[in-house]
């Protein structure tokens, strides 16, 4: 039996500049070897392995960015102690062409940028519903940005087993790209422009799911904060039954795809653009009841079983993610669990230095604690300066008040390509401003930012506060590339903050446009 992963079919995009693996399934001492070939048939890089437990894994050597690539993979009996493993190797790729019947011709590979795209819904939100996407769906044709959508299965079956067989990799071309990522969208059309190579994405999300979702048992297990999450669903889900959950499961979501409608009804008579509280109070509150038990999405580590590791260990040149929503009101160590999300991906996809870029949340109104989402702002603002090459993009200024799923999301993939550019490729892109120094002055403190804002703004959202940590208002004064803070509550002020509110009023800009980045100091 020999089956390759559906990464290396038709169309696929491998990484360029890093090791490339390639692996699948095969009966166990079948020898697999692997011909990376350029457009004009000359051979680029080889490599022949064993398969071992009803897998194989090849590594093939570092490339440049190129098109028009076939790989040919060729399956062989298995070796005998005595065989000369350089000398078999050198015969299968001067001399096989992949004509045994277990072999195969991967055609139309493309080396380039690959980058993998994971999260929740704001991540998920497709291109065909996100502004501008239905004219970019349309019209874009671009046979050189790719994606490959990881099918949405978070238990074990032979249906999901199916939907993975059949995937395959989709090309920017008129009318192929409607259910894609429209915020890896947005990030792959602006890196396809800048480098003028393929570029890859694999959208690898769910909806709704916490980051314990995409993390091990094992790595969720070993600190207090993973092992919470664990405790806890298996506390709620006890004794539940995969029939049962099911059976559940179906009347949850035909309960949901019934409000959709309703909502879709009350928008068609309101209009689009109608306050979400009208909305609401026409066709009612969402149905968000996801019952709990063994196959659903939202149990920790079930979605890096069930569909991260059907990708593991393939080449990647970097990670985008936008997560947060979910957890934002259930842990207060959102910072330790996404530490250990970057570096077990990064280990799990073979880079101890790939560049990890990331969403923080935008602005919204509607948490019930307006001091959740900004604690975990700051949280994953932590992360993004404790670990190396890694960053974030800020997007107070294109949240929606009314809606957890704002759908401009045109900002926030062409800031995750400029984040990229500074990361990854040594340039230097357009960044927020960041407060990056505190001092005290007398009855004040001076703010250091990286950048300098727009002198022609309201300078409000700044909060001091002295020794008995009563927050007030602060009066802001700009000081070239500094702000200097008062408040005459507060004589002697020792600690400032910026936007510690779920939805901002006001959002400063800096002088490049960009969204000053929420700080406490």
């Amino acid at each position: 039996m020999f089956r390759l992963n559906p990464l290396f079919t038709d169309g696929c995009v491998l990484c360029r500049r890093r090791e490339i693996p390639v692996f699948g399934e095969a009966e166990d001492g079948t020898q697999i070897t692997a011909a990376l070939r350029a457009a004009n048939g000359k051979l680029l890089a080889g490599d022949t392995r064993a398969a071992r437990n009803g897998r194989f894994l090849l590594c093939l050597a570092p490339q440049e960015a190129r098109t028009g690539c076939t790989l040919e993979i060729m399956c062989t009996p298995a070796l005998s102690p005595t065989d000369d493993r350089a000398a078999f190797l050198h015969y299968a790729l001067t001399n096989a062409r992949a004509e045994e019947p277990s072999s195969c011709v991967v055609r139309d590979v493309a080396i380039g940028e690959v980058w993998l795209a994971g999260g929740q819904s704001n991540m998920e939100l497709a291109l065909m519903n996100a502004d501008e996407g239905p004219a970019e769906v349309a019209a874009h044709d671009d046979g050189l940005l790719r994606f490959f959508d990881v099918p949405k299965w978070a238990r074990a079956c032979d249906e999901a087993d199916e939907a993975f067989r059949n995937t395959r990799w989709q090309k920017a071309l008129p009318g192929q790209a409607a259910w894609v990522s429209a915020v890896a969208y947005w990030f792959g059309r602006k890196a396809r422009a800048h480098l003028n190579i393929p570029v890859g994405i694999i959208d690898c999300w769910w909806g709704g799911t916490s980051v314990t979702c995409w993390l091990s048992e094992e790595t969720l297990a070993s600190t207090a904060a993973g092992q919470r999450y664990l405790d806890e669903y298996a506390e709620k889900s006890a004794g539940v039954t995969m029939e049962a959950w099911l059976a559940a499961e179906t009347v949850f979501r035909d309960g949901l795809d019934a409000w959709n409608q309703r909502v879709d009804e009350v928008k068609r008579e309101l209009g689009q653009d109608a306050p979400w509280a009208e909305i609401e109070a026409q066709a009612g509150a969402c149905p968000w009841n996801p019952p709990v038990g063994p196959g659903s999405q939202y149990r920790p580590h079930c979605l890096y079983d069930h569909m991260l590791r059907r990708i593991m260990p393939t080449g990647v040149n970097g990670f985008l993610w936008y997560q947060g929503e979910e957890d934002a009101a259930r842990t207060d160590r959102y910072d330790l669990l996404m530490g250990q999300l970057i570096g077990a991906w990064r280990r799990d996809f073979g880079g101890a230095d790939l560049p990890f870029l990331f969403v923080q949340l935008p602005g919204w109104g509607g948490c019930e604690d307006h001091e959740a989402w900004p604690r975990l702002r700051l949280q994953q603002a932590a992360v993004a300066k404790a670990l190396r090459s890694t960053g974030l993009v800020v997007t107070l200024d294109v949240g929606d008040r009314d809606n957890i799923h704002p759908t401009n999301k045109r900002p926030v993939g062409e800031r995750l390509y400029e984040l990229a550019r500074t990361v990854a490729w040594g340039e230097q892109g357009e960044l927020s401003p960041e407060a990056v120094s505190v001092k005290r002055d007398p009855g004040a403190l001076v703010i250091g930012l990286s950048a300098p804002l727009r002198p022609d703004q309201p300078l409000e959202g700044f909060e001091v506060c002295g020794a008995d940590g009563v927050w007030h208002p602060a009066i802001c004064r700009i000081l070239g590339e500094s702000l200097r803070l008062t408040c005459e509550a507060v004589p002697d002020p020792l600690h400032a903050r910026y936007a510690f509110i779920d939805w901002p009023e006001t959002v400063l800009k800096g002088k490049n446009g960009l969204p000053l980045a929420p700080f406490a100091l």
